[in-house]
């Protein structure tokens, strides 16, 4: 069995935490049993392994995306790039012509995809491998798993199961239809019909979709696959391949899952009122502090909010109507102020743009021990940088010299540069020019054992 975890999301929903590349599970908010802060993805992957699933898995991303995993995950991962967002059929059929001409995965093969981001305990993914045995005994193209609904929600999807059709003392059930987002006099009447919350797992054979590709004339080699990507149709795999099946069967799990989407649900399981500098005082009942800024935040007998601040912005609402900053932030385009990196991390202090066109960014840098960043050049941009604590070692043009606190580094454009952190290494870098972008950067290297290969030479 192979395990496809998608990791999607456009970052808008908890705002100002997430943005583009740092979308909802990659928040660092959710309390470990020895009090450490740990994000969505991490949970899960530590799940995974806990369940002897990781060697199997795959992580199916958006490129903003792949350095934020490796950063949190460690670079052992097994990414599938997607070369642009389209949803998850494409996604999908990306990770199947991966699976099948990369990783060598049998037809045969059985394929389970989910989410990256669940709230479950762990049983949920000993479940999860029960589906492999229920496409076997059921014959079914396609196995899902739903959840057992707790009350009548008007948020989640819903698996009808057909009328009478059990099969048997078969622990799973034959699918009649689905229900997406019902009226909760709706849900009520398809709860008592045993109908599942629909949570986004399902399970085939590689050939199944192997097929499905070839019969639309789409590529199954994977490098051909990434190059016709734009041609898949934009939908998801529910409507482009579930719902089109003619055998479906679902099975059931009766246990904790949660969908922590919007701030409301998420401070459910935020242990700790108050993460990051602030003070709450007085009867603040119900009341969720995240603040990543270096500047305190003071509540005073406020309940029932949620205050979430980040160099992106400042979020203060009442958490009921919490979920209604997706539609507020719909048409926001803004750089993201604060990204991780498979490196370390950035957080953008400042940002100008004078009258004659020229602009001005400041962004404070951290370097992880040990890691380095690519030999790279810039074409529209020079660079100032002071290094303000630690040390490491730089490669400026080809030359090779030592960096400490202190030092400070010209960096004008065309210049090829990399730096490589001995201890955690934080500088300040200024970057200037009439178009400052992250695309603008021309990666020549990433390992500094290949780089100091190229500066031998």
């Amino acid at each position: 069995m192979k395990l496809v975890l998608l990791s999607g999301g456009s970052g808008k929903r908890l705002w100002p935490l997430s943005n583009e590349s740092r979308s909802k599970q990659f928040l660092k908010v959710l309390q470990t049993a020895d009090g450490e802060l740990e994000s969505m993805v991490q949970r899960v992957w530590n799940q995974i392994g806990q369940a002897g699933l990781r060697e199997h898995a795959y992580i199916a991303t958006s490129k903003p995306q792949v350095d934020m995993l490796y950063s949190q995950l460690g670079s052992e991962l097994e990414i599938i790039v997607e070369p642009e967002r389209r949803d998850t059929y494409p996604a999908i059929a990306l990770a199947a012509a991966y699976l099948y001409s990369v990783a060598g995965v049998s037809l045969n093969e059985t394929v389970v995809v989910m989410p990256v981001d669940p709230y479950v305990d762990s049983a949920f993914f000993e479940k999860a491998k029960e589906l492999e045995q229920v496409l076997e005994q059921s014959g079914a193209a396609i196995a899902l798993m739903g959840v057992k609904p707790t009350y009548p929600s008007e948020k989640y999807g819903y698996i009808v199961p057909q009328a009478g059709r059990a099969d048997g003392a078969a622990a799973y059930v034959r699918v009649e239809s689905f229900r997406e987002k019902p009226r909760e006099e709706e849900a009520v009447a398809m709860i008592e019909q045993a109908a599942l919350w629909n949570c986004g797992v399902f399970a085939f054979k590689l050939d199944l979709l192997i097929n499905i590709l070839l019969s639309y004339g789409f590529p199954i080699q994977y490098d051909e696959m990434a190059r016709q990507y734009g041609k898949l149709p934009k939908t998801s795999f529910d409507y482009e391949v579930v719902e089109r099946a003619n055998h479906i069967v679902a099975l059931p799990y009766d246990g904790e899952w949660k969908d922590l989407g919007t701030w409301n649900t998420l401070t459910e399981e935020i242990r700790t009122p108050l993460i990051g500098k602030g003070i709450m005082a007085g009867d603040s009942t119900n009341t969720h502090v995240v603040n990543e800024l270096d500047i305190p935040i003071t509540l005073l007998n406020v309940s029932n909010i949620v205050v979430a601040a980040s160099p992106d912005g400042i979020l203060v609402s009442d958490k009921a109507s919490s979920p209604m900053i997706k539609d507020v932030m719909k048409h926001a385009d803004r750089r993201p102020m604060y990204e991780e990196r498979r490196w370390g991390r950035y957080r953008v202090l400042d940002y100008v743009k004078y009258p004659d066109g020229n602009e001005v960014l400041t962004k404070r840098i951290c370097i992880a021990a040990g890691k380095n960043l690519s030999y790279q050049y810039h074409l529209l941009r020079d660079e100032v940088w002071t290094v303000v604590a630690g040390s490491g070692e730089m490669v400026l043009n080809g030359k090779h010299f030592p960096v400490r606190a202190g030092d400070v580094l010209m960096i004008s454009k065309a210049s090829k540069h990399s730096l490589l952190a001995h201890t955690e290494l934080e500088m300040i870098e200024v970057q200037t020019g009439t178009e400052l972008i992250e695309e603008d950067i021309v990666r020549l290297a990433f390992d500094w054992s290949e780089i100091m290969d190229i500066c031998a030479v």
